[in-house]
């Protein structure tokens, strides 16, 4: 596995979502064949894809300022009715929507009917959010935007619900237990679909319109989205989005904040949009809405990063991302059974939009990886800056560091794991060592910003990684990394010390060891306990409930990895099923038999049992009850995902 950190988030979110069933974002995937040299040799290339990779159909648009360059369906649209895919047939551009919330607020700003700095609580005092620290760091509209609340993303019950009608203040009394800030607003960025729905509220409250209307209005007619809608279309009209195999379809989701995702858009609609990007809100010589404001959209301002001079991140529902030395914005979307990616380079003056009707992200990141070397196949590539040599203090930051910044904070207790980094400074270098990779490196540009330089590739143009000043709250770095998902773009890593560290390698590595060995003789032990002259003896009893224990939790990682679509996952999990109880159940069964292993050990006389089976159950009960202990804290014992 190549860095990328890319590298080290990318690795946390593949374990996490494997732990978990939630559907995650890949690596970067570079085209390595010959790039397409015209329209009809890229089409062969992207049908090639769909074929190969069993998608059913696919939405292009490349666009330049002049106008789109070609936009196409390809594929089907429909398998069971055979229904061909156009440029006029809808797709689901999911968190591609988040775009419009955005550019509502900034037009309301420039109108002066609002301002990015004004608290939330004075716009929308209705708005349930809990933060201790509102009396001197309130939640602003523009945290909302740029993600920088410090709010839990929404939680899987807000997910699992699919009204076809509700008002946004319903949908945002309907549970709002996961907007508390979990650190000072506007210090850190971690993705987080609420914040963009409470601003389409604010704008709903300012306009006296619905947010929907509004966007008609002001955007889509004018941009000339015509078949654009946030609410379900005609069947003829749209396409049917299918599981990862390419053949099991989806029931059409509504979402509960309709703004966040619930756009149906075609590629003739999307290359709209995306040349009214390129102009900078120009169409065909009418200035629909200030220049100055995609200048804003584009660069983030709310974190400590940002307010220390880096300039990549995710700015007003937009981020900054790199592919072989070339400077994307855009944003990137999700729903069951769609993904979406829309980017542009506004030095370059071209852009594309892609989505395709199935989960299957391998084929998505192949099919943007296709696309990005066609329209980069004439481009010169950006100058990179030169390096500076680094000052003494620098080193200062040597030490290990762990993520802060979790999207879901259910998630947080194997993240803050794996995720785990030291890093180091040698040869005017800064390296990282995880996981993913020993010495990723990073080159100075200033002497606290640092571009990244993956093996094997063109080396980023920007600075993605910035060595925060120390504050109150400890030492830390932030990255700004680009991957295709907004939720792994932005990490706050604070420092920790090297005996905790060390400590935590230790106790991950023995009790993963040990409960990996417990899986193993399990099947010896089971097969052992059949017969009657070892069944219910003492030594018997004592290797019984660490095992059950280590079983108990095998069925939890089943449970979830049997839940791996996005969309299988929200439905099982945020609603109370057979599913999300006996996920539930098998906590409680984990940490009960954890317990009786404990109780077994400490009644069963040690003379009654082999010295060697002696040991070794005290080693399995000792693992399971560290585990137990540790998921407890987190939360993770009596898990109610539909709660």
């Amino acid at each position: 596995m190549k860095f990328n950190m890319r590298g080290i988030r990318s690795l946390t979110s593949i374990v996490i979502c494997a732990f978990f069933g939630i559907a995650c974002s890949s690596q970067n995937i570079n085209a390595n064949k010959k790039p397409a040299q015209s329209i009809e040799e890229l089409q062969t290339q992207l049908e090639n894809v769909l074929k190969d990779m069993h998608v059913p159909g696919m939405s292009v648009a490349l666009v330049n300022r002049d106008g789109p360059m070609w936009t196409a369906g390809l594929g089907k649209a429909d398998l069971a009715s055979d229904r061909t895919a156009t440029a006029a047939t809808l797709f689901r551009i999911g968190s591609v929507s988040k775009g419009f919330i955005s550019l509502a607020v900034l037009m309301l700003a420039d109108e002066g009917k609002l301002s990015l700095e004004d608290s939330v609580q004075k716009l929308a005092p209705e708005v349930w959010f809990d933060n201790k620290w509102e009396a001197s760091d309130p939640v602003r509209v523009v945290h909302l935007l740029e993600n920088t609340t410090g709010w839990d993303d929404m939680h899987l019950r807000e997910f699992a619900k699919n009204p076809s009608i509700m008002s946004y203040g319903d949908a945002l009394d309907y549970d709002h237990s996961s907007r508390t800030c979990r650190w000072r607003p506007g210090t850190r960025m971690a993705y987080c679909n609420s914040g963009p729905a409470v601003a389409a509220y604010i704008v709903e409250k300012i306009t006296g319109k619905s947010f929907e209307e509004y966007v008609g209005q002001k955007f889509f007619k004018p941009i000339g989205m015509q078949t654009a809608s946030y609410f379900q279309p005609s069947s003829e009209l749209t396409t049917v989005l299918y599981h990862s195999d390419g053949k099991t379809s989806y029931p059409y989701w509504n979402l509960l904040y309709r703004s966040i995702g619930a756009i149906n858009a075609s590629a003739n609609d999307m290359a709209n949009y995306l040349l009214f990007y390129l102009n900078h809100g120009n169409l065909h010589g009418t200035q629909i809405i200030p220049a100055a404001i995609f200048n804003r959209m584009e660069v983030p301002s709310s974190t400590w990063a940002a307010k220390e001079g880096l300039r990549v991140g995710y700015g007003l529902s937009n981020y900054c991302t790199m592919y072989d030395g070339f400077v994307y914005h855009g944003h990137d979307g999700n729903v069951p059974g769609g993904l979406t990616a829309m980017e542009y380079m506004p030095a370059e003056g071209i852009g594309y939009f892609y989505s395709i009707n199935s989960d299957n992200r391998k084929a998505f990141e192949q099919i943007g990886a296709v696309i990005r070397v066609y329209i980069t196949r004439q481009l010169q590539k950006p100058s990179i800056p030169p390096e500076i040599s680094l000052p003494e203090k620098t080193n200062a930051y040597t030490g290990w560091y762990e993520p802060n910044s979790p999207r879901v904070e259910l998630f947080f207790f194997l993240e803050r794991l794996i995720g785990m980094a030291y890093i180091h400074f040698q040869d005017n270098k800064l390296l990282v060592s995880s996981l993913a990779e020993k010495n990723a490196t990073f080159f100075p540009v200033t002497d606290t910003q640092f571009r990244y330089a993956p093996m094997n590739e063109y080396p980023d143009p920007l600075p993605t990684l910035k060595l925060l000043v120390p504050n109150a709250e400890g030492e830390f770095i932030q990255l700004s990394l680009g991957l295709r998902n907004a939720s792994l773009l932005h990490i706050t890593m604070k420092r920790i010390p090297t005996w905790l560290a060390i400590f935590e390698i230790i106790i991950a590595g023995f009790v993963l060891l040990i409960l990996i060995s417990a899986l193993v003789y399990a099947p010896f032990w089971i097969l052992r306990g059949l017969s009657k002259k070892h069944r219910w003896t003492a030594e018997y009893k004592v290797q019984l409930w660490p095992m059950v224990a280590v079983l108990s939790l095998l069925s939890i990682l089943a449970l979830c990895m049997l839940s791996n679509d996005v969309g299988v996952a929200i439905s099982r999990m945020g609603n109370l099923t057979v599913w999300s109880f006996s996920l539930f159940l098998a906590t409680i069964v984990f940490a009960a038999t954890s317990v009786t292993s404990v109780l077994a050990l400490w009644c069963t006389p040690k003379g009654d049992v082999r010295s060697i089976v002696y040991l070794y159950s005290v080693i399995i009960t000792i693992a399971v009850a560290i585990s137990t202990a540790y998921f407890a804290y987190w939360g993770i014992i009596g898990l109610r995902t539909w709660a």
